[in-house]
């Protein structure tokens, strides 16, 4: 227990693959840069509390069937050693070596609406600027369809290993046997279903995180009647993410293959000297302009304009055509992705409200403070992640405003959001905190939940998700309102 200890305090701001870095590769990280800020020209972050932010970003990664196509090509963005880490989706998890006979099956929760629930992929131009996301929606029935790959391609595994500061070819095998068979509960393509118009959820993941780790919440959203738009970053936040573009013309090319390859883009690490503060919120304008360019590819598609598709996709975009409810839209987030929602509505008023799941306010810029958000914020924080700048920076945004909420989910911690606290078994779940005292399917419940029942309301949906009004204002089981966090006299709550 000294190691485990020990390890939290040095790699505090880290998410669980850097633990894992520290144990099976003796990687010396050093104390996290993620949760303070050195001193520059940028106002300095005051670092929080030894174990307050375990970990900044999401859980890890899975095994990779064949993801979408385009043959690939590698662009490391922080010259060879990118990385970070990632949450998951639903999962078959062999438990011993060598035994196909011994598997234990972990599983993603499934949605909980009326509705089944279908995915698949989307990436526009043949460059790093295009649109990359992964679409959840209300589908007809497919029984035939087969559940979506939740990590497609091997090259995320490496970005992981990156991140971890892992050899790729160990990192590669680990996850691939750990997770390499999980997968998203959701069909892959499967038809998308018509018949009523569905409000618009745009979602961000967070640091060393992509696309398709947030299924557990984005399916839920897709099964209650939303559409879903998972943004991967191309900002050097996310783990590993990609484009495609033409192959050059001097590469051999067979007939039956596309002309079309992988760029990847890996994890940036902070530079030696670097302050943190002024590149996350370089990044942070970033993702929030690919939130809203997420949000114009949305809209042009419901419109019936004709957007073409860079990944080879059976499904039918033309069936979304006049299915948005252009006026509810709203955004959502986690960690990162919490600062991101925050930059998007003082961006875009089209985003009518905002969801930020334990968010790390660094990013967030000085002059987001002064009343450039006035879209309704509900803040769901877990318990153990959050510390008293963080939170008080969070109060100074919503203050004197009722339709700002803060929330915390009792006995949750940062990895409670994303999917890999559901694939990890109590042991391994526990010792790298990606599992809270709390039961992992209660935890996401109450955030599902709270954040439906605020749509509810800030949208006008015609729902009934106001039976859990009560949640958002911090009332039930394993809730309370605002934070745990104790604050100096001096900074009132």
């Amino acid at each position: 227990m000294a190691p485990c200890r020990k390890l939290s305090f040095q790699a505090q701001g880290r998410s669980l693959p850097e633990r894992l870095s520290h144990l099976k590769t003796k990687a010396k990280f050093g104390p996290s840069p993620l949760g303070r800020a050195r001193q520059s020209v940028c106002p300095p972050e005051r670092r929080p509390a030894a174990g307050a932010a375990a970990s900044r970003l999401a859980p890890e990664g899975r095994g990779w069937p064949k993801g979408p196509s385009c043959s690939s090509g590698q662009r490391d963005g922080s010259g060879g050693q990118p990385g970070h880490r990632t949450p998951g989706l639903s999962v078959k998890a062999p438990m011993e070596m060598g035994s196909s006979s011994t598997e234990k099956f972990y599983r993603i929760p499934e949605g909980k609406g009326p509705h089944s629930v279908g995915c698949t992929d989307l990436m526009t131009e043949n460059a790093v600027e295009g649109s990359f996301l992964r679409l959840y929606y209300p589908s007809c029935d497919a029984t035939a369809n087969e559940e979506a790959p939740w990590i497609p391609d091997k090259e995320y595994y490496q970005g992981l290993s990156d991140f971890l500061n892992m050899y790729r070819v160990v990192g590669e095998r680990l996850f691939q046997y750990y997770v390499g068979s999980v997968t998203c509960p959701a069909k892959s393509n499967a038809a998308f279903k018509p018949g009523e118009k569905y409000p618009l959820l745009v979602f961000s993941h967070g640091l060393g995180a992509f696309r398709t780790i947030y299924s557990a919440i984005c399916v839920e959203m897709a099964s209650q009647g939303f559409i879903v738009a998972a943004v991967e970053h191309r900002d050097e936040s996310a783990s590993a993410t990609y484009y495609c573009k033409k192959k050059s013309v001097s590469e051999p090319q067979e007939e039956s293959t596309s002309n079309m390859e992988k760029e990847w883009i890996y994890y940036r690490k902070l530079k030696t000297g670097e302050e943190e503060r002024c590149l996350r919120h370089k990044q942070v304008q970033q993702r929030a302009q690919e939130c809203i360019k997420a949000l114009d590819l949305i809209l042009k598609i419901n419109s019936g304009e004709e957007v073409m598709n860079v990944l080879n996709s059976d499904f039918d975009w033309n069936s979304l055509k006049d299915s948005v409810d252009t006026s509810r839209i709203a955004v959502m987030g986690h960690s990162f992705g919490g600062a991101t929602v925050i930059e998007s509505l003082s961006k875009e008023i089209r985003f009518r409200c905002g969801i930020a799941l334990d968010a790390w306010m660094l990013p967030v810029g000085d002059d987001i403070y002064q009343s450039s958000v006035q879209q309704p914020l509900l803040f769901i924080n877990s318990e153990k992640f959050q510390w008293a700048d963080n939170i008080l920076k969070m109060k100074k945004l919503s203050s004197n405003d009722t339709n700002k909420k803060m929330i915390t989910i009792k006995g949750s911690v940062h990895q409670s959001f994303p999917d890999f606290t559901f694939v990890s078994g109590e042991i391994i779940g526990r010792f790298f905190k990606l599992k809270g005292e709390i039961d992992p399917n209660e935890a996401i419940d109450i955030s599902n939940h709270a954040s439906l029942a605020f749509l509810q309301k800030h949208l006008s949906l015609k729902k009934d998700f106001d039976k859990w009004d009560s949640l958002v204002d911090g009332i039930g089981s394993n809730v309370i309102p605002g934070t745990n966090i104790e604050l100096s006299p001096a900074e009132p709550e």
